[in-house]
This record gives structure tokens, sequence and C-alpha cells, in this order.
């Protein structure tokens, strides 16, 4: 039996008391993606980002391995939540706009000791004064550099449309204008190459464009790690105190990692390996989420029917945004239909071999995103459900 057939016996074992639609995480694959993280980091430590986990017991367990320290959240109520669940290191990734939020914050001192917000504006920092309600806690802050390499004269721009601040001066006016405010403390830097760490630079089917993606990359993380230094030195002279500089994701650990400037790593999805880290000549990861559809018609010949699993994966339309069939191999979409909001028909050799009420298990392409479709994970070791445990939304949070 090959490797993917064993695992497919395995998985059905472990669940078959369980009806699908039902989704797991494979423990034993969870624990070596999260050892390969923390080797890549070379001694620097990883902040877990909850986005791409959004499950509380799966950021716990991370947590308590060496190597991992702290949690990059994706929204201000997330951040607070996380706090009071007691997380006493939460960077919020991404500037919020949510007042009260900010007034739950700057009025209590475990919140704000706990939560850093992010900010790349000078608004920004208006909108949480104008939030305070009376709050008098410090605020603390991370300025978040963009990453994006400009080429030609700045008429080419390869890189997320993130944070306004692409140049060293830039960062060292908003600290200064940080420091100079009441009410708040800046402690940190982040800078998020996603066109490094983001992007697989192996594509099946396509060298041409693996071969640009790796020469891009290359050329980002050279100007990058160059200007990232100047923007921490131009930051640290305003504010010596700066506790941390947060760099990278899953895809560029170890390129990051290996600048000078660059205190710790964010990583989340290198935890999960979903499909869009199957292309990637930097790591190889193991598939440790997956979800399966149960079998509810056959059609006719080479064809079954699932139910549900139209899951489509956040980012710019396209068919690598779509989860896809993984057990048993050789299952593919039908091109006219392609997963479904209630029915996904799937087609096939493999078909022929499955049955009224079998599991089809499915990777979906990014990875904390699937738990938006499951209020529950199922957590196997070997061929066995050893605790299923809730996700953000098992909590009845939706934070997005």
């Amino acid at each position: 039996m090959s490797d993917q057939g064993a695992a497919r016996a395995r998985y059905d074992r472990a669940t078959a008391h369980l009806d699908a639609p039902v989704a797991i995480v494979d423990l034993e694959a969870f624990d070596a993606n999260a050892d390969d993280l923390v080797r890549r980091a070379g001694g620097k430590p990883v902040r877990v980002a909850s986005k791409s986990v959004r499950c509380r017991a799966l950021l716990e367990r991370v947590l308590e391995r060496d190597g991992f320290a702290g949690v990059m959240s994706f929204t201000l109520a997330e951040s607070l939540w996380l706090a009071r669940s007691g997380f006493d290191d939460v960077l919020l990734a991404y500037p919020s706009a949510d007042r009260s939020a900010y007034a739950e914050l700057a009025a209590d001192p475990k919140l704000a000791a706990a939560v850093t917000v992010m900010v790349d504006d000078v608004a920004q920092l208006d909108l949480v004064d104008s939030s305070r309600a009376g709050g008098s806690e410090i605020v603390r802050v991370c300025l978040e550099l963009d990453t994006s390499l400009k080429m030609l004269g700045g008429r080419l721009r390869i890189g997320a449309l993130r944070s306004p601040l692409h140049q060293p001066g830039q960062m060292a006016a908003l600290a200064r204008e940080v420091s100079r405010r009441p009410g708040f403390k800046l402690v940190g830097i982040m800078a998020y190459e996603g066109h490094v760490a983001g992007v697989g630079d192996s594509v099946s089917g396509r060298p041409l464009r693996s071969r640009a993606v790796r020469l891009m990359q290359a050329a980002a993380r050279r100007e990058l790690a160059a200007r990232r230094a100047e923007a921490v030195r131009a930051v640290r002279e305003v504010a010596p105190g700066l506790e941390f500089v947060n760099g990278g994701g899953t895809g560029s650990v170890q390129s990051t990692a290996a600048e000078d400037a660059v205190t710790e790593i964010a990583a989340g999805s290198g935890l999960y390996v979903p499909r869009l880290f199957d292309n990637y000549t930097s790591f190889r990861g193991r598939p440790a989420a997956l979800f399966a559809q149960p079998v509810v018609r056959r059609p006719g010949v080479g064809v079954v029917t699932v139910l549900g699993g139209g899951y489509p994966a956040s980012g710019a339309a396209g068919r690598d945004r779509l989860p896809v069939p993984f057990l048993p191999q050789g299952l593919r979409y039908d091109p006219q239909e392609g997963p479904g909001e209630v029915q996904t028909p799937l087609l096939g050799t493999a078909a022929d071999d499955l049955l009224i009420g079998d599991k089809v298990w499915f990777r979906h392409a990014k990875a904390g995103e699937l738990c938006e479709r499951f209020d529950t994970l199922h957590l196997v070791e070997g061929d066995r459900v050893v605790r299923a445990v809730p996700t953000y939304r098992g909590e009845g949070r939706t934070f997005l």
C-alpha cells in the first residue's frame, strides 16, 4: 500500500464513528511541521500566525514547544479575546478601526500589557486617541514597513499593497510621532515579504514562470535585507528600547531569519501545510489539516458526487484557490461544475471503488480559512481521534 493509501486507511479508521463533513488535524504531521519551522528559523523565535490556525487549543499546543513565542493576530477583537484567554504576547498584524475594542484596550491594564497594535499612518493614532473613552493605559505600537520590490524607478511594483511606509526615513518620521504622543509606546517593527514568503517558486508544469519567480525573489530578498536593516537602525535611533523586529512567513523562514536586523519570524500556514505550499523549493511540509466530504451519489461509471465542498480560499480568483481532492488518489473536478455549494461531482477511475457513505478527503488551498467552515477539529494520532477541539467558529468567534 502506498503512503497515501495508508494515510487514507488510517484517517478512515480514525473517523469511522464520525459522519462527514468532518475536519481533522494529524498531530504527528502538525508537530513535525512545527519542528521544521523551528529548525529553519535557526534559533530565532517563531511567532505563530493565528489566522492560519484559528483554533485556541492548537495555538496553545504549538506555543508549548521550544522555539515558538507569541501570537500574531488578525483583528483587534480577536487580540483582546486571546489576551483574556491567557495569551500574554499578541501582535496585531493589521491596522484596526474597531473603536469599541480600542476603548477596551485603553481601559484594561492586562490587555494593554499583552496586545500590540499595528500602525502605519498618523490617522490611525488619531483614531486610537478618539476611541479611548477615558481609558488611560499606554497602547503598545508596532510600525509596518512596506516590503514591496520597486523597480524601473518605481514604475514596476512587486508585492502586496500594505503599508505606505517604504523608506527608512518614513519609518523614522512616524516613530518620532509615536514617541512624542502621550499614551503610546513604540515597541516593534513588522515587515511581511508576502511576495517571497507567500508565492511558490516551483509550480508544476510551469518551468519558465517558476524560474522568473525565483529570480524575482532573489532580487527582492537582497533589496529588502538592506532596506530593512536601514529602517531598523533609523527607528532604533528614535526608540532605542525597541523590543522586536518581526519578518518573514512560512515560505521565507530561513532567508528572513538570516538577516541580523530581524529578531523573530512569523509563520502559521506551515503548521497545516495547505495545497498552496506544495510549490516551494525551500521546504517540504506534511499535510496536517484535511476535511472529508461524504459520497452521496454515483451518477455513472467513473463519477461520484460528494456533499458540499465549495470552499474557495481568499485571494485573486483562480483554480489555485480551490480545495483539491486528496484521498483516494486520482479524483478530479468536473470542469463544468467544479466544487459546488451543496454538491461536488468527482471524476476518475478511483470513483468506481467508492460507495455511498464513503469519505473523500480534501486539502484546502489556504490554512486557517478551513476553520471558518467547521466548528470542530478532530485531532488524530495514529488511527484514533484523541480529542475534539473547537475552532474559532466553534467558540462562536467569527472575527472576519
